[in-house]
This record gives structure tokens, sequence and C-alpha cells, in this order.
């Protein structure tokens, strides 16, 4: 059985409400009666009601008094209200009904069943809204459910990745040592105990010299550690000296590698201990050299054919053992890389390999992609000056913003490097993307959420500054209306003085429109500032405080006189007011790198830091009185004019800067040129 639904009766004539009950009397509404406006309100605060049967005329709030303050409302503005009266029948009093947001307007006497039948139907439309309103809440829970669920997964991931990552460098026994550009250590893994000596926080902060004081390079004899070319022999296998915390020096293998955070270099350097590997090498050196003697003192051909024999030896095995290490370390970063990487031949364009992580993001399985010979990704490049079809050539791509379409058809967003290699001799590209899908999503979330954030911050500013005058004014207004004679000139002139404020604010708002028009002619500056001085020198003198004009030769520009007016009095008149008593406020014009510039220089105690960010903000002010518009006009009045307001400020004042680009002089003048050529 649903529930009864709430109607209100609002009458101040007990048997006009005995009347409605006895017309509306059902098991399936509950029937609420109030005698006045204000009572009525108090229901509505309390209930929901589907319909209002309201009366007019009523002591104290009327009935589209009481309608309006009901619409106004948000939770009660959908309410259906129903005009009942006896006797505003104007047209007038009907429109205005309906304006309030009525949805009918019965005059009595009224017909019974016609009343029952409106009621009836108005109280299906409120039980539909809320039958809607409730599936879409579902649907919304249910939507936001699937959400946290992937939250839940993405979190899982992670943490597992990042278990991963700490137990691999827990239990690795070759040495791991991140240092910045500087070789000035930042972590090492616990490795560092057994092969140094040292604990993990003894080598924080050091310079990797006391691990590494000397390094092989290009298998050259071992020279003091430099900086620069350890860091240009990434991904190169080296022989170094180490030191040991107390028992010196000893022999390692080292690689180093890069990667870029936040536009910081980071260096990982990995350290592998050696010295049983040399001492082995040393024994078999021994035995070689035993073996020689024996062979030596035999036979003379002997020897020669086991010295070549030696040779061929040694070779290969370098040879094998320099291919396995390259192959071992090309191996692990294709593995364990966290981009797509893929090998495709630039003959036939076969897909050669493709890394894990590239499967995973794409949705294919291995047998999908190899030897596939067409392009699977259909990449395309994610600018209008990009050219797609480079992205096919031979040409070297660094970090180039693409999309690519996985199995499924989802279009991701990926950076794209590419590098041609060779392969058996057969000539190969290597491409890596990078997966910045979620990063880029992330980027347009927050740029949408900051835009409504600004409007909702700019929405209840101007809310704030009119209602204020407009509730003096109704105060007033209302102070009258029992007697006349309350009105005085001085209240009058008041209500004036607030309403000419709210129609200031309005103004100064819409100054702040970047379409407004602006009525550019070629003129000095150097004179409008002049014209201003008497004005400003008047409001200084008033105050004890002194201005000064340095105006320079500067060439014309294209200005709005009254634009570039209240722009030029917003800046003195904002520095007059930072500064106390017997202070100089300066204004300078002058030249600087082609730009005109205009600085307004203040003694005032500046602008603490952590407010520079909102300066220009509409509505945003540090003023007792101020509306928080002046400084935003300003930086709209510089838009248009393609001007930059930059400002310097300490605890000795405050200096505005505004550079006149004179790349838009000549811009207008080149397309009034082109317009008096068309005529």
């Amino acid at each position: 059985m649903s529930p009864k639904v709430n109607i209100l009766m609002v009458d101040d004539y007990p048997k006009n409400l005995l009347a409605l009950e006895a017309v509306l009397n059902s098991s399936e509404y509950n029937l609420v009666s109030a005698r006045s406006g204000e009572e009525a309100l108090k229901c509505v605060l309390k209930q929901d009601f589907a319909v209002i049967l309201l009366d007019v005329q009523m002591p104290g709030l009327d009935g589209f008094e009481t309608a309006k303050l009901i619409k106004e409302r948000e939770k009660s503005k959908y309410i259906s209200i129903i005009f009942i009266t006896a006797i505003s029948q104007t047209t007038e009093h009907v429109l205005r009904g309906y304006s309030l947001g009525a949805v009918d307007y019965i005059f009595k006497p009224f017909h019974p069943e016609t009343l029952k039948m409106k009621v009836q139907e108005f109280v299906k439309i409120y039980q539909n809204h809320d039958r809607m309103k409730l599936q879409s809440d579902l649907r919304r829970q249910s939507e936001l459910q699937v959400v946290n669920e992937q939250l839940e997964r993405t979190t899982f991931d992670l943490r597992k990745n990042e278990a991963l990552a700490r137990v691999i460098g827990e239990t690795l026994l070759d040495t791991i040592i991140t240092f910045d550009v500087h070789g000035y250590i930042l972590s090492v893994n616990p490795a560092v105990k057994d092969m140094f000596g040292y604990s993990m926080e003894e080598l924080l902060g050091k310079h990797v010299i006391n691990l590494l004081p000397e390094v092989k390079y290009n298998n050259e004899e071992s020279t003091p550690l430099q900086m620069e070319a350890l860091r240009n022999s990434k991904g190169k296998l080296l022989e170094a000296i180490a030191f040991h915390k107390k028992e010196g020096a000893f022999p390692v293998d080292i690689q180093i590698g890069e990667a870029t955070i936040d536009d910081e270099h980071i260096y990982v350097l990995s350290i592998r201990d050696i010295t049983n590997r040399k001492k082995a090498d040393s024994e078999k050196k021994q035995q070689y050299t035993i073996l020689e003697k024996l062979v030596e003192k035999r036979t003379q051909k002997l020897m020669i054919a086991n010295e070549q024999l030696r040779k061929e030896i040694e070779e290969r095995k370098k040879i094998e053992e320099d291919l396995r290490l390259s192959q071992e370390h090309f191996y692990k970063i294709f593995e364990s890389s966290p981009c797509l990487i893929e090998i495709r031949s630039l003959t036939d364009g076969r897909y050669i390999n493709v890394n894990p992580i590239w499967l995973n993001n794409t949705g294919y399985n291995y047998k999908e992609v190899m030897h596939q010979n067409s392009p699977i990704l259909h990449l395309t490049a994610n600018s209008i000056n990009g050219e797609i079809h480079s992205l096919e050539t031979q040409k070297s791509i660094k970090n180039a913003k693409i999309q690519y379409q996985t199995k499924s058809g989802e279009v991701r967003e990926g950076l794209l490097s590419t590098e041609i290699i060779e392969i058996q001799g057969e000539t190969c590209i290597l491409r890596v993307i990078t997966d910045i899908t979620e990063r880029v999503r992330l980027e347009n979330e927050m740029a949408r959420l900051d835009r409504l954030n600004l409007i909702g911050v700019m929405a209840a500013g101007i809310a704030h500054e009119i209602r204020n005058p407009m509730t003096t004014v109704r105060g007033f207004l209302e102070l009258s209306k029992g007697d006349p004679e309350h009105l005085s000139i001085k209240y009058i002139d008041l209500m004036l003085a607030e309403l000419n404020r709210a129609n200031s604010i309005i103004t100064e708002y819409l100054n702040l429109a970047k379409n407004k028009v602006s009525y550019k002619t070629s003129q000095l500056l150097n004179p409008i500032i002049e014209a201003l001085y008497p004005l400003i020198q008047a409001e200084a003198l008033r105050t004890g405080k002194t201005i000064l004009l340095q105006l320079n030769e500067c060439p014309e520009l294209f200005l709005d006189e009254k634009e570039i007016s209240q722009l030029i009095l917003n800046l003195s008149l904002n520095g007059l007011d930072a500064m106390e008593s017997g202070g100089i406020l300066i204004i300078k014009t002058y030249m600087e790198d082609q730009e005109v510039v205009l600085e307004v220089h203040d003694e005032g105690c500046g602008i603490k830091t952590e407010l520079l960010q909102e300066i220009g903000t509409p509505f945003f002010t540090t003023k007792d009185t101020g509306t928080g518009l002046g400084l935003a006009i300003c930086y709209s009045v510089a838009n248009r004019h393609n001007a930059v307001i930059d400002l310097k400020t300490s605890e000795q004042g405050t200096a505005f800067f505004i550079r006149f680009n004179q790349q838009e002089k000549m811009s207008l003048i080149n397309q009034q040129t082109s317009k008096s050529r068309t005529k």
C-alpha cells in the first residue's frame, strides 16, 4: 500500500477549510490546514506536499507573497500551487498568480468534482516525479558502486606493484644506488651493508665517489671517477674499483640508468661484486701458463697449435659473454618496462616481438600479434600540426603525443619514441609508448572542476554584493508600507544611494566581459595620465600623501581612453589606500624591450605571499568596503589591449607593471590598410 500524499489547505476562514476538507476527503490524502501564510510556511518547512490550495486574500502574508516565498525555497519550488479566491478575479491578479508559479487559479464558488479531479491529476504528477527521482537515485548508486569497485581494483594493483618492487630491492644481492645529477646519493638498498660495510643511513647525502673512486671507461685503465663520463655511459657495463668501509678496494661491475621525475634527472647505479670471478680468472690464467709450459717442453708444433686454439677459445668466450650480457640486459629491460614496446621489421612491417605490458594494455594475445604485417594499434598524431604519416617512417621520434586503439576499440593517449635498430642483420624499428591516458583524464577533470569553482565563487560574490543594498531598500519600503509618513527624504536618499551602489557593482562586473567592445584610437599614453593627475592629486592631498609623475617619451598606442583611464585610476587609488599618511605614489612610463611600460609604485606594506595567487580574481579584496572588482577590471582592460600585468611586492611597497605590446598596433594598422584597399 502506497503512503498517503500530503495536501496543504490555506485559508483564514475556518468554514472554507471545512468545505475543502469535505471535497477532498480520501484515504489516499493527508489533509493539512493552515489559517495564515505564516502558518503555511511553517508547514512547508516541516513536511513535503504534493499540492497546496492557497487563498489569495489573507491578513498578514497574502496568498501571492506566501506563494513567492514557497517558490524561492529550493526544496519546495516544484510544489503545485492552486489559488482559490472569491475577490481577486481580475485578469491582473490571475496573471500575477501564474507568474508566481501557480498551476491553476480557481474562483469561488468552485465546482467540487472539478476541484477534486484537478487535485487528483496534480497528485499523480507528484507521485510520478517521486518515482522517477527514486529510479534516478538507484541508478546513480549503481553507477557509483561500479566506480568504487574499479577504484578498489586499481588501488590493489598499485599496492601489489609497490610490494613487489620493495621485495625485489630487499632480496637483490647487487647493490642498487640512486643519485642526483651531481653524484649525491638519494637512496640505497639493503645489499649495500654486506657489499660495502656501510649502513643505509650512513650513505644518504654522501657522494658516490666514496664507494667508487675509480672506473674503467671503454675497457681502458682505471681512472678517477668523472661524473659526466659516468652519466654518458648509460646502459653500458663497466668495470670499476669499489672501496669497502673496512676491507679496502675490490673489483665490481657497474651499470647506470637514468630516469626523469618532474624534470629532475635521477640516476640508478647497479653494482655487482666480481671478486670471485676475478679470482677464478686469475686461477684460469695460471692453469693456462702451466699448460703452455708443458706443451712447450714437448714439441714446438703442439705449442703453436695449442696457442692458436687458446686464442680462438678466448675470443669465442669473449664474444659469447658479450652477447649473453647484451641479450640479458635487453631482455630484462624489454620484459620489465612499464612502457609498451614493440619491434617491427622495416622491410615488410612484420611484428618481431612485443613486451607483456603491450599485450596487457591492448588486449591482444601473443599469437594474434606475431608475424602480422599491417599496423595493429592504428597510431594517430594527437595534434593539429602533427604529421600522421611520419609515424610510419624511419625518422626517429621523441615523446610525440599520439593516440592508439586497443582490441576492444578503446582509444588511449600516449607518448611515442622510436629508434632504428639492427637485429641479426635486419633493419627494425623499436617503438616505445608511454601510456598517459589516466593523466590526461585527470588533467581534464581538474580543469573542469577549476572552471566550476570559479563560476561558484563569482555567483556567490554577485549575490552577496547585490543582496546587501536590496535588503536595505526593502527594509525601508516595508517600514513605510504601514505608515507612509516614515518615508522621509533622508530615507529616500539612502535607498537611492544603495540602488546606485548595486548599479555600480553590476557596471563593474560587466566591465570584466572579454567580449566587450573597445573603441581604440592611436594616441599617446602620457596625456591620459596628465589629464587624470589633478583628480589623483586631490585624493592624495586629502589623505596627506604625494603623487610623483615620471613620464618618459613613448610611441603612440591603440588605446580606448575611457578604459585606460579606469585602469590608471583603479591602480592609483589602490596604491593610495595601501599607504599611510606621508607616503609617495610614483607613476612612470618608459620603454623596455620594445614595449611601452606603465608603472604604478606605492610605498605601502606590500602584499602577503599567500594572497598573490588571488590577485585579479573577481570579488577578492582585502579592503573592508571593497567589492573585489577593481583589479579584476584592470586585468580585463589589459587583456583587451593585448597588454600584460605583473607586479613586484615587498614590505617597502608594491609596483604594478602594465606592458603594452607594440605588435597589436602593427596588427591594427595592417587591418585598417587591408580594409581601405578593399574599399
